[in-house]
């Protein structure tokens, strides 16, 4: 390859290399034969026909070598996740984007707990997880990959002896699939009415142009103060998330087999998955925000798939404690077991923001025509739309 004036790759050479290491990343994330069953890729769970979310209505995915392993989590999309920072305790916004005095707290990260840093962290871990890809190690996907149709071009692109060490191959399928999911025609392509009507071309509808000014009004949906929807800093366009940590006080999922032990709960931040901040009860119940991009094609939502319709997941912000009766079991006496999914303990971490807050029999902050059009408009989120001349 070609050097440049310093030296080091130049410019054609590193684009090169890095469309190899894309079209080998796409061979692996759609081989079933990575998995411990032969039966799961990585796109089995993050179709790419549904912006690399899950494929079903399920709260959660089966895996594992026998493939009836349940997950934990409902699947997250991988697309738009391409400027994610890194994880951190504490964050503070630019002058652009909001006070930058005022500490956001923990922020940023891949998966819904944030501790993967970047995107060869993630993906390493479907592939090891007993509970999808199931893998026994690195050496037993390195075998694999080894055996191949795309394992010359791994030779070819890593070097002719990249499979010698099983260390060095396992990095660089890592980084291999890292590179796909930078891929932005597929996975953060700026395509929606929306990204249209901010470019000055498309107009929005009635509903659609009352669901925005409701999804920014804080008295109202208050929707942007954690999934942003202007412009950012340079005019780039927005990711529909401030990439933040929040506790929502979901009601628990019986659809979750780990639910079916009283004991168990889904700590976000603090457990069971992420170990590095046990003890820290004020991360307890958090989970990420993530980008509204794209939602309208899931067909389950929340990080514990408890909403399976994309109305009825705004239905649940407004009328969480306005109407929990709704939301919540009962117990014995008639009383409503509100935010049943968390220890009472933590529950002095979820969040009260509008539209959440009030009390029972008090009006709703969005009325249902107002919830309509605040999905009419999360609509124009959705990648591939065609403008009219």
């Amino acid at each position: 390859m070609a050097a440049a004036p310093d030296g080091g790759m130049s410019r054609a050479d590193a684009y090169r290399l890095a469309a190899e290491m894309a079209e080998i990343g796409r061979a692996l994330f759609n081989d079933v034969a990575l998995s411990g069953s032969g039966r799961m890729s990585c796109a089995t769970c993050h179709d790419p026909a549904r912006a690399f979310g899950p494929p079903n209505a399920l709260a959660v995915q089966l895996g594992g070598k026998d493939m009836r392993q349940p997950g934990m989590r409902s699947v997250p999309s991988l697309t738009y996740i391409q400027t994610t920072p890194q994880f951190a305790l504490h964050f503070y916004e630019s002058e652009d984007e909001g006070d930058p005095t005022v500490d956001g707290g923990p922020t940023g990260g891949l998966t819904w707990d944030g501790r993967a840093g970047r995107g060869r962290e993630q993906a390493r871990l479907p592939l090891l997880s007993p509970f999808e890809m199931a893998n026994d190690g690195e050496a037993e996907v390195v075998a694999k990959v080894r055996k191949a149709s795309y394992a010359e071009a791994m030779r070819h692109t890593f070097g002719k002896n990249v499979f010698d060490k099983p260390g060095t191959a396992f990095d660089a399928v890592l980084q291999s699939l890292e590179a796909y999911e930078q891929s932005y025609k597929e996975f953060f392509p700026y395509t929606s009415k929306y990204d249209a009507y901010l470019r000055g071309r498309a107009k929005l509808s009635e509903a659609e142009a009352r669901g925005l000014a409701l999804f920014v009004d804080e008295a109202k949906g208050n929707c942007a103060s954690c999934h942003h929807s202007q412009r950012g800093a340079g005019g780039s366009l927005p990711q529909f998330t401030d990439f933040g940590m929040i506790a929502l006080g979901l009601p628990r999922n019986p659809a979750i087999p780990a639910n079916g032990d009283p004991d168990y709960y889904d700590l976000g931040l603090c457990g069971p998955l992420r170990t590095d901040l046990k003890g820290h009860d004020e991360f307890c119940g958090l989970f990420k925000t993530p980008s509204l991009r794209n939602v309208a094609l899931k067909q389950v939502f929340l990080h514990n798939g408890s909403a399976h319709s994309l109305r009825e997941a705004v239905a649940f912000y407004v009328e969480r404690d306005t109407k929990p009766e709704k939301w919540y079991p009962r117990n014995a006496d008639g009383s409503v077991r509100k935010y049943d999914d968390l220890p009472a303990k933590y529950q002095e971490n979820i969040n009260t923001d509008p539209p959440f807050g009030g009390k029972p029999g008090d009006k709703p902050a969005l009325s249902d025509a107002e919830i309509d059009d605040i999905v009419a408009f999360l609509r124009t989120l959705t990648d591939g739309y065609r403008a009219t001349p």
